[in-house]
C-alpha cells in the first residue's frame, strides 16, 4: 500500500500545471460565432476566442480597383483592414487615423487577413465586385488576427451566400474553408491558442493558417527570445493541425446551421 500511495504522489506531482485559465496544454479556448451582428454588412459574424472578440464583416462593392482597370485585369478582388478599438485593451490603444499613419503591425495584419481568403477564394466568379473584409476587435487577449482569420471566412461565405440567393452571382467562389491558430512555447511548454498572457512572454510564437482540406496558406513563426529545433518545429505545427481540424468542423457546423437560414 505505501508503494502505490508513494506512486500516485509522484505521478500527481510530475503532471502537468494547468495553464492560467484551466485549459490543457492542446486546448482551444471556448470558440463562438454570432452570426450578423452588423445588419448593414452583406455578411457579419462576431467571432470570440476565450476572451478575444472580434467583429467581422463582409461588403461587397460593385466595382474593382483602379488598377485592375488599368492592368486589364478581369475579374474581382478582395482587400481586408483590420483594426482594434481605442478600449479593446486594458491601457486604451490611439487610433491610427491620429496618428496620420497605419502602424506596421495593423498594416501586416491586414494584409495577411487578406492573403488567407484570397487563398480560398476564385476571383473570377466573383465578377466585377470588390469584397472588402472588416475585422475590428472589441476585447484583446491574444489572438487577434488568427480569431480574424476564421471569423472572416465566414462573414464571407454569409455574403456570398447572399449575393447567390439574389441572383448576383452564378456560383461560389469560395472553393474550400479557412481558418487560423496560434501555437507556442511559454515557460518550456507547447501550447495551442495562446491566450495575452502566454503570448507576451511566449519564448517561440507561431501563427498557422490551413484550409478545411488541411492545405497550409501560411506559418508565421519566430523565437522570440530563443531558438527551438526541428522537432519542436514539428511538434508545434502537428499541434495547430489538430486544433485546426477543430475549427474548421466548427466553422462547417456554423455554416450548415445558418446558411438555410439565409
Amino acid at each position: 500500500m505505501a508503494v502505490a500511495l508513494s506512486t500516485l504522489t509522484v505521478a500527481r506531482m510530475s503532471s502537468p500545471a494547468p495553464r492560467v485559465d484551466g485549459r490543457k496544454a492542446d486546448q482551444l479556448r471556448p470558440i463562438t460565432f454570432e452570426a450578423n451582428i452588423a445588419p448593414y454588412a452583406t455578411g457579419s459574424v462576431l467571432v470570440s476566442f476565450g476572451l478575444t472578440r472580434v467583429i467581422c464583416a463582409a461588403t461587397i462593392e460593385p466595382k474593382v480597383p483602379s488598377w485592375m482597370r488599368q492592368q486589364g485585369v478581369k475579374g474581382g478582388w478582395l482587400t481586408a483592414e483590420y483594426s482594434m478599438l481605442p478600449y479593446s485593451t486594458l491601457d486604451r490603444k490611439q487610433r491610427d487615423i491620429s496618428k496620420g499613419k497605419l502602424d506596421g503591425r495593423t498594416v501586416e495584419i491586414q494584409r495577411l487577413i487578406g492573403r488567407s481568403l484570397r487563398a480560398v477564394i476564385d476571383l473570377q466568379k466573383l465578377g466585377d465586385n470588390t469584397l472588402w473584409i472588416d475585422c475590428d476587435v472589441l476585447q484583446a487577449d491574444g489572438g487577434t488576427r488568427t480569431a480574424s482569420i476564421t471569423g472572416a471566412y465566414l462573414a464571407a461565405r454569409l455574403a456570398v451566400q447572399k449575393l447567390i440567393d439574389a441572383k448576383k452571382l452564378a456560383a461560389n467562389p469560395l472553393s474550400d474553408s479557412v481558418a487560423a491558430v496560434s501555437v507556442g512555447v511559454f515557460a518550456g511548454r507547447e501550447l495551442l491558442d495562446l491566450n495575452y498572457v502566454e503570448d507576451k512572454d511566449a519564448e517561440v510564437d507561431f501563427n498557422i493558417v490551413m484550409t478545411g482540406q488541411g492545405q497550409f496558406v501560411e506559418v508565421q513563426g519566430s523565437g522570440e527570445e530563443a531558438t527551438f529545433t526541428h522537432a519542436q518545429l514539428q511538434s508545434l505545427i502537428g499541434l495547430a493541425q489538430n486544433g485546426l481540424k477543430e475549427l474548421a468542423s466548427l466553422q462547417t457546423a456554423f455554416m450548415t446551421k445558418h446558411l438555410l437560414k439565409l
